[in-house]
């Protein structure tokens, strides 16, 4: 599997060749703590039309696990270290979570994002509590109990087989209590409300209207009001893990996104 270097710490990610004009990715970007499992719902509907970049965050999967802290700015080096490698120029970030931070970040910094979709994401890391994603990779119980918060009870009761996969995904794929810290640091050490008037690009945001780890009104809401070109589009019901429970609307919502801001590479 392709990887990418960043100061020498080594990013694996996977590329599914789509339709998208030549140089143009959708990119995935990661929330804190999680493996790539998280990206399975939306990577399914965005495959095919889109080429889809989805890396594994330093101290995830297999990519490298250097020691903490971690900050939004290193991560977001290393998404450039990984659209670098695979010559993205036009990169459309779909970020969750600490991700979104991180896509917001590197939207503002560099001029290879040509959206961003953020998923979940506060303006500050003082929106959103790291604490209510994480549960021991190690502690089955402990996977399944941190579920309750995650997704709604709904869900939960309806889709009793999507949790079991979720919990073997959680135990097989994500961060362990060293890089979860990492993560943290990075969350909360994050702050761009005071500079997303300078995010120009075209961007979606997307929140759960029960979201306990990320609140709509302190979060989503607010980074909406804040960029100058951003959508909002709230999902009731549905908490941190929108995109897992409510997988068939986000993905209604950001696969018409991308229809109308990527490009037509049959143009």
């Amino acid at each position: 599997m392709p990887r990418a270097s960043n100061g020498g710490v080594s990013v694996r990610y996977e590329v599914d060749e789509g339709r998208s004009a030549d140089g143009e990715a959708v990119v995935f970007c990661g929330d804190v703590g999680l493996g790539a499992w998280q990206f399975g719902w939306q990577h399914a509907a965005l495959a095919g039309p889109h080429t889809v970049v989805t890396p594994e965050t330093r101290g995830v999967g297999r990519s490298d696990a250097p020691p903490g802290p971690y900050s939004v700015e290193t991560l977001a080096g290393d998404l450039e270290a990984v659209c670098a490698a695979e010559g993205v120029r036009n990169a459309h970030l779909v970020g969750y979570g600490l991700g979104g931070m991180v896509a917001l970040a590197y939207g503002l910094e560099s001029s290879r994002p040509a959206s961003l979709t953020l998923v979940g994401t506060p303006p500050t890391g003082d929106a959103y509590n790291p604490a209510g994603v994480w549960a021991d990779p190690t502690d089955p119980d402990a996977v399944r109990g941190s579920l309750s918060g995650l997704l709604s009870a709904e869900f939960r009761r309806t889709h009793a087989d999507a949790l079991s996969r979720i919990v073997e995904w959680r135990l097989a794929e994500d961060a362990d209590r060293e890089a979860f810290e990492a993560h943290r640091a990075a969350v909360e050490g994050f702050d761009r409300a005071d500079r997303l008037y300078e995010a120009t690009l075209p961007s979606l945001v997307v929140h759960g209207s029960e979201d306990a780890v990320c609140p709509l009104a302190a979060a989503g809401e607010t980074l909406a009001e804040g960029l100058p070109r951003g959508e909002f589009h709230a999902v009731e019901g549905a908490r941190h893990l929108v995109g897992v429970e409510a997988s068939a609307a986000v993905n209604d919502v950001v696969a018409g996104w991308l229809a109308e801001h990527a490009s037509d590479p049959d143009a």
